[in-house]
């Protein structure tokens, strides 16, 4: 593959990742913006789609970009492998202090990803009480190194399929119901 095609191609993907940024934002303004009755918040179906254009944007990020994923546990690392994650899935709990970590994905990972200037990390820790306090410290442990951060795939999963579980890890168990959707935005499956 000579320079040049390579430059381009990676150039095509830049655009593709803003693409479904984009739209993912919008998708998620207007699912934000409806007033819904209690027979539309309890519409399992627009929700997976939600969080399923999520996971597939997420996904597209961690395989392309070199994005990686922070999760509290080997399980939620496993729940995003069993969705077709490829990339860098970092775990939280492996014997260091949050600090620890923080210190090394910035001195892995740097303040801004190369190719979009944009996040640099994904953290999707559980929505839990835990997973939230979690999730807090380690935005403003990230943002005083001046990281950017991203927290959208959680903010999607929270609302989408809060009623269905709060942890990272059950995402396996709804593999058979997600892995279809992810796999519908995903081009490249």
């Amino acid at each position: 593959m000579n320079l040049s095609f390579y430059i381009g191609w990676r150039a095509e993907r830049v655009k593709y990742v803003r693409l479904m940024d984009e739209l993912l934002k919008k998708i998620i303004g207007d699912f934000m913006r409806e007033k819904k009755s209690a027979k539309e918040s309890n519409n399992q179906n627009k929700r997976f789609q939600l969080a399923g254009l999520a996971l597939s944007e997420q996904r597209v990020r961690n395989r392309e970009m070199n994005f990686p994923i922070l999760v509290e546990g080997k399980r939620d690392k496993i729940a995003l492998e069993c969705l077709g994650f490829t990339g860098k899935i970092v775990v939280l709990n492996r014997g260091w202090t949050i600090d620890r970590v923080v210190t090394s994905l910035f001195e892995i990972y740097g303040r801004r990803n190369p190719f979009d200037s944009g996040p640099v990390i994904s953290v999707l820790m559980d929505w839990d009480r835990t997973g939230g306090r979690l999730q807090k410290k380690i935005v403003q442990l990230m943002e005083s190194f001046d990281m950017k951060v991203c927290q959208d795939t959680r903010n999607v999963l929270m609302k989408a399929i809060k009623p269905e579980t709060r942890v990272v890890e059950s995402l396996k168990g709804m593999s058979d119901k997600l892995l279809p959707i992810i796999d519908s935005y995903d081009y490249q499956n």
